[in-house]
């Protein structure tokens, strides 16, 4: 080990780094030579956390400007260019910090790196195309040739709240269903439920933003037909379990992953290898690899029966859903409720169900318990201060955590104003908690109430356009100081959300386009402009 000419210890890796005080004497004697420091300055915690990630490769880590819940994958992978591995892996998860993987993004993308966490598909919003992303940067991890900088110890590890039940996926507790009630009225397209759980036996609490973790379970109707073109029998052992245990309860049977198909490219051949090599390998020779969960996979290869064991172990953990919260502990302690759209769409002439939707809706009864876990928010929350108004855009089921919101400024006697931008179908059918709103507002504690209903005219109407039609008013809450929340649609709602306000900014900020979107970044970096979005 090179010696320090100073005579004072010369300190490169921070006390509070997680390593033991072994570990930390190495690496401070491995640094120093290898950067060659004389030790004549002292370093600071934060300089010496630079050096070690200068020293691995990692001097252009930097802010991670991928990290947006809107931006398409292959957006984030072309940002992340560059930069060291780990980077661009957070780059390849879904970026929404959900926690639905046991970390957020940045935490799941260094345990990966760091060795300490071998699963690659945990990413439940990004779905197959992070996994494959991911499998790709893993064999790069892998490859001999590859140069990431010295090896940092495999020390990141998903976080656990020691002795507090319920506060993580590895450690959830039993909540009792009390019940349900549909939201919308006679003639909607839809099917949304009101669902509340009683926490008072399991003494979880929580805070408005956080979300609400519900382990369900896959249908029975579903199970046993999987079980059939197995040509297997219920009470077959798997892994301790019966066969049907296991296909209810421990593994998702939708989308088919890629390693069913690499099994049965294995047991089959000919043409419906190469087909099955193809799918596992992400291509799609017949235009329905989109559709394909576990049951129609075994439909399409018909009559390719792998051996139950091996079935299983091809198949994904079956993860736990995240809902945002629709309640206030401070306004109905030991009560939580959701609002639950049921998912049910036709492909082909079978009807596909949601997993925790259609569990919450249809299977569970009153009474029954639920595994749960409260999942604390990350960067979605209401301001410090009770004065700061707020403006809260949440079309559909997004409304579930501002109605949270508004009772506990009720309950906490918050003084800020509030304004709720909500849209849906049709006006006469799926206005959410109407008499709660409109009571909010006759109260005085909703200031304002914006609607807009896309089916109600000869256009569509979005919660977008009602934002535009006020943009000035908007713009004068903007430059009070108000902190602006969006819930809903990642993909569409929240980036035309966004453009609005853009061009409100723009037209009544007097500011470029240009302007205007760094104005938007620079409320996101102070903390008044979150999303929560899926």
């Amino acid at each position: 080990m090179n010696q320090i000419t100073s005579s004072r210890r010369l300190e490169v890796i921070p006390e509070n780094a997680p390593f033991s005080e072994a570990q930390r004497s190495w690496l401070n004697g491995f640094l120093v030579g290898l950067l060659q420091l004389d030790g004549s300055v002292p370093l600071s915690p934060e300089q010496g956390t630079g050096l070690l990630q200068e020293a691995a490769g990692d001097s252009d880590d930097g802010e991670a400007p991928w990290h947006d819940q809107t931006m398409p994958i292959a957006e984030r992978m072309k940002l992340a260019e560059g930069r060291p591995l780990r980077r661009r892996m957070m780059a390849a998860m879904a970026q929404q910090d959900c926690g639905q993987c046991g970390y957020n993004c940045s935490d799941y993308s260094d345990a990966i790196a760091a060795r300490s966490e071998a699963r690659l598909n945990l990413c439940v919003p990004g779905g197959k195309e992070t996994a494959r992303m991911l499998k790709t940067l893993h064999e790069e991890l892998e490859s001999p040739h590859a140069s990431h900088g010295p090896a940092a110890p495999a020390v990141v590890t998903a976080p656990v709240i020691a002795g507090r039940a319920g506060r993580s996926r590895g450690d959830p507790v039993a909540a009792t269903f009390v019940s349900r009630r549909l939201l919308n009225k006679a003639g909607s397209e839809k099917q949304t439920w009101h669902v509340e759980f009683d926490l008072s036996g399991c003494g979880l609490d929580y805070v408005v933003g956080d979300s609400f973790g519900i382990f369900a379970e896959n249908d029975l109707g579903n199970v046993d037909q999987i079980i059939a073109l197995l040509g297997a029998s219920h009470t077959t052992e798997v892994n301790g379990k019966t066969l049907r245990d296991v296909l209810r309860s421990d593994v998702s049977l939708s989308p088919a992953p890629d390693t069913l198909f690499e099994l049965l490219s294995f047991i089959t051949g000919g043409a419906q290898r190469e087909k099955a090599r193809a799918l596992a390998q992400g291509e799609d020779p017949d235009g329905d690899a989109a559709t394909l969960d576990v049951m129609a996979a075994l439909q399409k290869f018909s009559g390719v029966r792998p051996h139950p064991e091996a079935f299983v172990e091809a198949l994904e953990p079956l993860q736990p859903r995240l809902y945002s919260i629709s309640s206030s502990h401070n306004a109905t302690p030991g009560r939580l409720s959701l609002t639950v759209d049921s998912v049910r769409y036709m492909v082909g002439k079978r009807k596909r169900l949601g997993l925790a939707s259609i569990f919450l809706a249809e299977r569970i009864q009153p009474g029954d318990e639920v595994k749960v876990y409260v999942q604390k928010a990350n960067g979605f929350a209401l301001p410090t201060d009770p004065n700061t108004p707020i403006i809260m855009i949440g079309p559909g089921t997004g409304v579930a955590p501002f109605r949270a919101f508004l009772q506990d400024r009720r309950a906490t006697g918050a003084a800020g104003k509030n304004w709720l931008f909500f849209g849906h179908q049709h006006s006469a059918c799926d206005f959410f908690y109407a008499d709660e709103f409109n009571a909010m507002k006759a109260a005085g504690l909703l200031t304002r109430l914006s609607l807009a209903w896309s089916r109600d005219g000869d256009r569509k109407f979005y919660v977008q356009d009602r934002m535009r039609e006020v943009g000035r008013e908007l713009w004068t809450w903007l430059a009070e100081g108000a902190h602006v929340y969006v819930c809903g649609d990642a993909k569409r709602m929240a980036r035309d959300v966004e453009r609005a306000l853009v061009d409100i900014v723009a037209q009544f900020g007097a500011r470029s386009t240009d302007e205007s979107v760094a104005f938007l970044g620079e409320l996101k970096k102070k903390g008044r402009l979150q999303l929560d979005v899926y």
